[in-house]
């Protein structure tokens, strides 16, 4: 009896460090409150989302010199700037790039931007502003059909010369207890790990490159 006592008490107080501690710092991670309340463009695409983040990083360059590295990502393309071995693992193919490739610098509403091959989740450019901002919505691997959720880029250039990049992902699922299981247990944590590691190798890609 005390052995389960002091299981559920583990649980309880792990649960509540992370949802009072660990993921309300992810969910922000390296944006003010200011940029995490803010408008950006994207979120009319899911205005009643359930799961939102938005996190950033201060790029010291210019937003011309980070825009390349943005346009360019994708399975097939760029990559995604993250761990390429944890999504080879999974079959994603991923190859991430050092350098600009000229040939995937245009982009327009409608293209694809994968995830991994023919039937890995994706994303179709919702709407894009060169050299500031590009909106991607998911696609259902299965229809192909667009998912209810954003994932929204937006570079916004500072006095100094710097810029900061932000990411805002939102999601509406259904609320139930599998899709709470899967959205933000599983993949929430998952998807902050990978995001935080892309944006931090675009400000090392776009500061070595000027």
């Amino acid at each position: 009896m005390a052995t389960i006592l002091i299981i559920v008490t583990v649980l309880v107080v792990a649960t509540l460090a992370y949802w009072l501690v660990l993921r309300p710092w992810h969910a922000r991670w390296g944006a003010t409150a200011e940029e995490a309340a803010k408008p950006l463009p994207g979120d009319d695409i899911a205005a009643q989302a359930n799961m939102v983040s938005t996190r950033a990083v201060t790029i010291r360059a210019a937003a011309d010199k980070v825009w390349p590295w943005l346009v360019q990502m994708g399975q097939g393309r760029g990559g995604m700037y993250s761990y390429e071995r944890l999504e080879n693992l999974i079959g994603c193919d991923i190859h991430n790039t050092d350098r600009i490739l000229p040939e995937f610098q245009h982009l327009e509403p409608g293209d694809v931007i994968r995830l991994g091959p023919e039937g890995y989740p994706f994303y179709r450019v919702a709407a894009i502003e060169p050299g500031r901002v590009l909106v991607l919505r998911p696609g259902d691997p299965k229809t192909k059909e667009p998912g209810p959720g954003s994932w929204a880029l937006v570079l916004e250039e500072r006095k100094d010369g710097s810029t900061r990049l932000l990411a805002r992902q939102r999601l509406l699922y259904r609320p139930t207890a599998g899709n709470f299981l899967l959205w933000r247990v599983v993949t929430e944590p998952i998807s902050f790990v990978m995001e935080q590691k892309m944006l931090r190798t675009i400000r090392q890609l776009a500061e070595e490159s000027q």
